[in-house]
């Protein structure tokens, strides 16, 4: 069995332990506290520090955790009980942190709706979860208009906070959305911040639900003691302080309702993947395993409080985006500076102007990025680390991204089912292009055959990456508590976790200098600007219109995206080809990245396997031949 404390590497060369960054331990001590517990943890060490920024409005850390207890309060009041899902459909503004840990003190379970989807994908997630509370843009009101409505939806809206000009233009495109120039509250639909406030007395009780507090020889009183401490003392007594308030917090005992053992077990957040085999489904990830990989990620970057900044325009509702942002920083107390929307012009001024030190991306991002560097350099020399996942990097643009900012860019790896973040590139020296760096601390990893699973290949050799750690997965929602004999098999009877082994279904192996390397995905997933696609489903919708007959899809290069989407389609006797139609077809069903880019008309059949199986595989094999010639 190879592991990152034991894994063999090639003779002679240096092993996975021996590069291991100084200072970074490999087993951790975790917090035993449910995922809420991390900004609670920052508002009681830095109250006053900011925690966010967005579009010139800022929240500090005591601020934030007060609203969502205050959002707490409100969806106790419309009846959501402990382990009712609650769909949270925005984009990267601060209501998503705040709805988020509101969710969780009400000890409910947040479900991840993505703003890039269509209608009928959204209420697929809302009927396999059976969310009972929506807190959505309301802009995106027209994705929750299937038949699977929830209870009660709460819009919120970035209309006050754009300047006077703009915000006719937002009214504009909200009514050619949904319909309506006014969102009136009613029975079933209200307005998100207008519930927080509507009954404050609430918020006295549930403050002193606060982790800090909960041990009786911390109460209230001591906790404001230490921040009078704090505001006394001078620079570099208070930064010493503070590390050891950090150290000392995360060893008091957690509340008496709730046992280490029950975080480890209970759903916090639930999030649409493809799961290893490309069938869509649904992650369960419980508090302890977001907690876990968030305080991994910490130690891995110093474990320093309140020094960082992050450049926050990873999607939250993607889990690279949450993981990494905003549990991730507010592990590290960080500062979020957001935006709603990747622009890699404002994303040049935010860095300019706030100067974050950490930005996790993806390698579309940076591509965006170096074009516009290259038309116009800016002093972007706050960033420190360079995180980039979700794809594979081109060493090219690493190296471009590197010289413009003279930041360290490193690679990292992660999947869904691992909350995400399962290996990340040394923030030092050894770090190279071409490798996802090292296993975080307490992550065991194996190389195993990739036919068969069931043995560990020879030092060096391809095989499939297998993962087993704390972040791993309870399992996919519906599946979560019916497990057998330790293993959650996928509805093909495949087993994804076996023994704690998560089975990634990525190809790798160790280098000479004991970084791991992704050689190739072992299924027919497609990457395209940092987001997954999987082949079913596109092909599913291909195989509606009435004029296909069969289709397949495959991912085919792109400069900027890494992949696009290419769909070969067979018609049905008597049809006619119209690409635009087909296309304008997968607009209504599909989101915008699982869209194919291009289409090809198959005259024959397409290529089968003995079985009938589509071999995906040729498909490849003839845009390569196209793009070579």
């Amino acid at each position: 069995m190879a592991t990152i404390f034991n894994g063999g590497t090639p003779h002679g060369s240096a092993s996975s332990a021996d590069c291991y960054p100084v200072g970074v331990p490999r087993k951790l001590d975790y917090p035993d506290i449910p995922a809420w517990g991390l900004v609670d943890r920052a508002a009681t060490l830095m109250p006053g520090r900011l925690a966010c920024h967005y579009n010139d409005v800022e929240w500090t850390w005591e601020e934030l955790n007060l609203d969502a207890i205050r959002t707490a309060a409100a969806l106790r009041r419309l009846g959501v009980k402990p382990g009712d899902r609650v769909g949270i459909l925005l984009p990267n503004v601060p209501e998503y942190v705040i709805a988020l840990n509101g969710i969780w003190r009400a000890e409910g379970i947040a479900v991840a709706l993505s703003p890039m989807a269509v209608p009928e994908e959204v209420d697929r997630m809302l009927e396999a979860t059976d969310c009972r509370v929506v807190i959505s843009l309301d802009m995106l009101a027209q994705l929750i208009s299937g038949p699977h409505r929830p209870d009660k939806t709460l819009f919120v809206s970035l209309r006050p906070r754009l300047p006077l000009f703009e915000q006719l233009g937002y009214l504009l495109i909200r009514k050619r959305r949904t319909g309506s120039w006014w969102m009136s509250a009613n029975e079933h639909v209200g307005w998100f911040w207008d519930e927080l406030m509507a009954d404050d007395s609430s918020i006295s009780q549930d403050t002193t639900s606060s982790l800090s507090d909960s041990n009786p020889e911390s109460t209230i009183s001591d906790a404001l003691l230490r921040r009078m401490t704090f505001a006394a003392s001078s620079p570099a007594t208070e930064a010493v302080l503070r590390q050891q308030a950090a150290r000392n917090w995360k060893l008091r005992p957690t509340t008496e309702k709730k046992s280490p053992s029950v975080w480890a077990t209970t759903p916090a957040y639930i999030l649409p993947t493809g799961g290893t085999t490309g069938e869509p489904k649904a992650v369960t990830l419980s508090h302890r395993n977001m907690v876990v990989n968030a305080w991994q990620q910490y130690f891995w970057a110093g474990a320093n409080v309140g020094k960082e900044t992050l450049l926050s325009v990873l999607p939250f509702f993607h889990s690279y985006g949450l993981s990494t942002n905003v549990l991730g920083g507010a592990a590290m107390v960080g500062t979020l500076i957001m935006d709603h929307r990747f622009s890699p012009r404002k994303v040049i001024r935010l860095i300019e102007r706030h100067r974050p030190t950490i930005f996790h991306a993806v390698p579309a991002m940076l591509v965006a990025l170096n074009e516009q560097l290259r038309k116009r350099p800016s002093d972007l020399t706050s960033l420190k680390w360079v995180i980039c996942g979700g794809a594979p990097l081109p060493e090219s643009v690493g190296r471009d991204f590197a010289e413009h900012t003279g930041a360290l860019v490193v690679e990292g790896y992660g999947l869904s089912e691992a909350s995400p973040v399962t290996h990340v590139g040394p923030l030092n020296e050894s770090a190279r292009f071409g490798a996802i760096g090292l296993p975080l601390p307490d992550t065991e990893c194996r190389i195993v055959d990739a036919d068969t699973g069931t043995w560990d290949v020879e030092a060096g050799e391809i095989g499939e990456l297998l993962v087993r750690g704390p972040q791993v997965m309870l399992g996919y929602w519906h599946e979560v508590n019916r497990e057998e004999n330790g293993i959650n098999s996928e509805p093909d009877g495949h087993p994804v976790v076996n023994d704690g082994w998560l089975h990634t279904g990525d190809l790798a192996r160790i280098a000479a200098d004991g970084l791991y390397q992704i050689v190739e995905r072992k299924k027919d997933l497609i990457i395209t600007g940092g987001f997954n696609v999987y082949p079913q489903e596109v092909e599913q919708v291909l195989k509606n219109h009435p004029a296909v007959q069969d289709a397949a899809v495959v991912g085919v290069p792109d400069a900027r995206k890494g992949e696009v989407v290419k769909a070969f389609v067979v018609l049905n006797s008597g049809a006619t080809w119209n690409e635009t139609e087909i296309s304008d077809y997968c607009k209504e069903h599909l989101s915008s990245h699982k869209r194919p880019k291009a289409f090809e008309q198959c005259k024959d059949d397409l290529p089968r396997s003995f079985l009938g199986k589509v071999i995906r595989r040729k498909l490849r094999e003839t845009v390569d031949q196209v793009g070579s010639t």
